[in-house]
């Protein structure tokens, strides 16, 4: 099992953050990649042209392996999840009077291209509604194969909750959707680098992650994985790097009707970017060194102790595997006072979030089980 690599990053010793769900701590090897590339610009007779396409083929060959594809191609660079999920809204087939299914409190960057989406094309959303019980994770699954039917269009999910960790089973939902002839598009901002994601097993349409939380990136570049489906459909811009031998920089000016193959039409333009590239690229091979198995594995294995106790304290919090051990959310009901928990964290600097009706608690491999002990001390000056 992983040991705590709290050294790798630069978070003080005084600092408890449990909030990697809302942004990551930069790694020193991430933040030593920008600072090499911010300097590139100081001397641009020295940028060459191989620097506009290998490390960026580096980067999606990195991310290939994270979820288990060996088609580097399928691969596209992107800015946000929203931009990611707009390419695949924006190209799969959705008729008049299907249907796209959502989850309850999805997070909107997956709500409202949909929501645009479906008024333009005259379909409907129908929300899944979260189950009321405890350990909702495979209920919820329960309701979304239910709802999809010979009408669905589009799945359009996450693979854990944004707001509780909830795990869904994409397995099964990817075999509905199949059988149907629904498409299914993942958000896995808030699971692939720290959860296991198998494109091969799942078979998305498209897979879409921003690479600033679990992926251990920077803010505003992120990947994304498109599926034949979307091999000849038509991106958000007309960027000149998209097209067909566009390293050639002399024949620019030679315009290319034909994109480059696969995924690569999506790709944002100054995809190359020379900061965000080299740092994300550094971050994911930081990721596979240490293993996503082996995060899950070190993340339950520092909380389970204090979750025990937090629900012994009368807090609600599904049991694994319901809930993801890198996220998940505590509900109070009338066992604590809020005002008073959010007081005990403030004075600690024990760093969670609240989203929803519950408070979500993100560890990484950088926390500890004392960092746990200081959540639990906080739960106890709220009773």
């Amino acid at each position: 099992m992983l040991d705590c690599q709290k050294h790798l990053f630069d978070l003080g010793d005084d600092v408890v953050y449990l909030n990697g769900a809302y942004m990551s701590p930069q790694l020193k090897s991430v933040e030593a990649a920008g600072l090499q590339g911010l300097r590139m610009k100081n001397r641009p007779h020295q940028v060459s042209i191989q620097d506009f396409f290998q490390p960026v083929e580096d980067l999606k060959a990195a991310f290939a392996e994270l979820i288990h594809i060996a088609e580097n191609q399928r691969i596209a660079i992107i800015p946000s999840a929203s931009y990611g999920i707009a390419n695949a809204a924006r190209n799969l087939p959705i008729g008049k009077g299907q249907k796209i299914l959502l989850m309850q409190e999805q997070f909107p960057s997956n709500y409202y291209i949909w929501e645009k989406v479906a008024l333009e094309q005259g379909a409907r959303l129908e929300i899944i509604p979260a189950p009321t019980a405890a350990n909702r994770g495979d209920a919820w699954t329960e309701k979304v194969l239910q709802s999809i039917d010979n009408e669905t269009a589009v799945v359009a999910m996450a693979h854990v909750h944004w707001a509780d960790g909830s795990v869904f089973d994409l397995k099964r939902v990817g075999e509905k959707a199949r059988q149907m002839r629904a498409a299914l598009v993942i958000d896995g901002t808030q699971s692939v680098g720290a959860l296991t994601f198998d494109v091969q097993e799942i078979q998305p349409d498209a897979l879409i992650c921003a690479g600033y939380k679990w992926l251990l990136g920077p803010y505003s570049i992120g990947l994304a994985y498109y599926g034949p489906a979307l091999d000849q459909g038509r991106p958000i811009e007309e960027n000149w790097i998209n097209r067909l031998d566009s390293h050639n920089f002399q024949k620019l000016v030679e315009y290319q009707p034909d994109y480059k193959p696969f995924a690569a039409r999506y790709a944002v333009g100054e995809q190359s970017n020379f900061i965000n590239v080299p740092m994300l690229l550094a971050a994911i091979r930081q990721i596979l060194d240490w293993g996503v198995e082996n995060i899950q594995t070190y993340c339950k294995h520092i909380s389970e102790e204090a979750i025990n106790e937090i629900v012994t304290m009368g807090a609600q919090i599904d049991a694994s595997p319901q809930r993801a051990a890198h996220l998940f959310g505590v509900r109070l009901g009338s066992a604590f006072h809020a005002e008073r928990l959010q007081a005990a964290l403030q004075e600690h600097k024990v760093y969670v979030s609240f989203r929803g009706d519950a408070i979500r608690v993100a560890p990484h491999v950088y926390n500890t089980k004392a960092d746990f002990d200081a959540l639990v001390k906080c739960f106890r000056a709220a009773k």
